[in-house]
């Protein structure tokens, strides 16, 4: 019953002009080019349409799965963006969900944990991040936490900490973790306690990978350790269902990464067998143009080397480059001047996107182009610093991008005769 009505709505979407219809309601935002909110492409858009026809198996047969992966900084740290982008996502068909996906431990490190999922610690761990100086082989999470603690734990519950219109069911009955000992790998194993029950791993040694089965669905789960050699080291961590079929939307996030923080992550290529996405969402950028110093050319060649990393293994997916968003630079106590590297930041992308097939999500200019954030701020959707949303931004912003995304899916369901 459920699918036929997701069937029904995106039927309905296909008859409007617009999938801008079935936005949220919005906040007057005069200053902002909301009418300009849509998806351009520069060059082929093929793997967009794959990435559609995956979508209609899954919508409309219930068959297959959909990997989206948005990739950022402390925008996606934060979490709200990805989490509203989801959940308006479920919202067609709240069957497809398959679960959060990456769920790092940051409150671990005693940083802020995204919206989407809670973590807990106890005990002694340390804390290291891609985007400064770090001792630790990373991954595709670009983060790690490390304990020689033998009474150290983790808890994860799947419980939404920004509320949305609608609560999804996030219980999962599957956890992925990657880590290492700085002893022999299996010397420490580190143990899944859930559902009143104690849980060891399958362990892939050579991709230092544990794979937990949960004899039930459950929302929280702890990571302990029975005893411990050394330390233990955690790079990722993906929490899912088993069935394999349904949408999951993995954010990936650490805050003050630039594009060559994750290309310095040894083990990124790796992860991304964790995910397999069908689109990555790039929105990594705001902390390159932040540099005195930024060069569009060194921008365009790390991210060129970047996306021939997920090209290499998945050369099919889709791609979608999310523009900067207006900031400003700190200059002094409360004093503040605007950004102008936004607008170059904004050209690179339209090159890239012509490069490598993929769309343009031009941020910049919906909310209003240079100089815009401080109108953001006077109507509290961004925050003090004028680089950062508050909750409320980032949950325009994700609803922002799912119409401008539904409405290219409507496009492709209309000529692909779907829509009949």
């Amino acid at each position: 019953m459920k699918r036929l009505l997701a069937i029904s709505l995106l039927l309905t979407l296909c008859h409007t002009a617009s999938a801008q219809a079935y936005m949220r309601t919005l906040p007057a935002l005069d200053f902002a080019n909301i009418a300009d909110n849509r998806i351009d492409f520069y060059g082929d858009s093929t793997d967009f349409e794959l990435f559609f026809a995956k979508m209609d198996t899954l919508l409309f047969f219930g068959e297959g799965n959909v990997n989206i992966m948005h990739i950022g900084g402390s925008h996606v740290q934060a979490g709200v963006f990805t989490q509203l982008l989801r959940d308006d996502l479920l919202n067609l068909d709240p069957g497809i969900n398959r679960g959060i996906g990456t769920a790092f431990p940051f409150s671990a490190g005693k940083t802020n944990n995204p919206s989407g999922y809670r973590t807990n610690s106890t005990g002694k761990w340390s804390y290291c991040r891609n985007a400064v100086a770090f001792d630790k082989r990373l991954g595709l999470c670009g983060a790690a936490v490390t304990t020689n603690d033998s009474t150290a734990t983790i808890t994860i519950t799947a419980i939404e900490r920004y509320s949305c219109d609608v609560n999804h069911d996030f219980t999962f009955n599957r956890i992925t973790l990657t880590g290492y000992s700085d002893c022999d790998s299996i010397a420490t194993i580190p143990l899944i306690a859930a559902c009143d029950t104690i849980v060891f791993p399958t362990i892939d040694t050579a991709n230092e990978t544990y794979y937990y089965s949960l004899p039930q669905r459950s929302d929280t789960a702890t990571i302990m350790f029975d005893g411990i050699c050394g330390s233990f080291t955690i790079t990722g961590l993906w929490i899912d269902d088993d069935s394999d079929i349904g949408l999951v939307c993995h954010g990936i996030g650490v805050n003050g990464a630039r594009v060559v923080s994750y290309l310095r992550c040894n083990d990124f290529a790796r992860d991304l067998d964790k995910i397999r996405p069908d689109l990555v969402i790039f929105g990594i950028g705001v902390n390159d143009a932040a540099a005195d110093d930024f060069s569009k050319s060194a921008f365009i060649y790390d991210y060129s080397q970047l996306i021939d990393i997920i090209k290499q293994k998945y050369p099919d997916c889709a791609l979608l480059f999310l523009t900067n968003n207006d900031t400003y630079r700190k200059v002094k106590r409360n004093t503040y001047r605007v950004n102008p590297n936004g607008e170059t930041v904004e050209q690179a992308f339209r090159e890239m996107a012509k490069t490598f097939n993929g769309g343009v999500w031009d941020q910049f200019h919906i909310m209003g182009g240079l100089g815009s954030m401080k109108l953001w701020q006077n109507e509290k959707l961004a925050q003090a610093d004028k680089v950062h949303f508050t909750q409320k931004g980032y949950a325009i912003l994700g609803d922002l991008l799912y119409n401008a995304l539904m409405e290219k899916y409507v496009n492709h369901l209309k000529t692909t005769g779907k829509a009949r």
